[in-house]
């Protein structure tokens, strides 16, 4: 797996695009005031918000939500409804996306669906902001 491709969590957050992760590679989170995050797989964490929840992903017997048999489950429907409502980002939709066309392809489409406009740099779905140039959509 690619080192964008290992920023994609199981359950559908790109951690790529996440303020923690954007603020923390660029060094700025702690002025920021934001814990500082390398994103879930890297950490070795899987899903932060799922897998505590989750056995298949305690286990490592499955690599992505789509995966399992229960496929949106209780929690992870919790989680859609969160990130749908406060950020516009459907992380059920992510998955469905993902098991259709292949993590890889996914990934250069979000790439280019969350490209900065002005400077190229990358967008964080949380506060639609580039961490690059400040350039904020809204």
């Amino acid at each position: 797996m690619e080192e964008r491709e290992r920023l994609v969590a199981p359950c559908g957050i790109d951690c790529g695009l996440c303020k923690r992760y954007l603020a923390t590679i660029r060094g700025v989170a702690k002025e920021m005031g934001l814990p500082r995050c390398i994103g879930c797989r890297p950490r070795n964490k899987q899903c932060k918000f799922i897998k505590g929840s989750c056995s298949l992903l305690k286990e490592n017997k499955v690599s992505f939500c789509f995966e399992c048999e229960a496929f949106p489950c209780a929690r992870l429907k919790t989680l859609n409804r969160r990130y749908e409502t406060r950020y516009n980002y459907s992380l059920v939709n992510n998955l469905s996306e993902i098991r259709r066309i292949g993590l890889g392809n996914w990934v250069e489409l979000e790439r280019e669906r969350w490209r900065c406009p002005e400077c190229g740099g990358v967008i964080s779905i949380h506060d639609v902001r580039c961490y690059d140039c400040g350039h904020q959509d809204g």
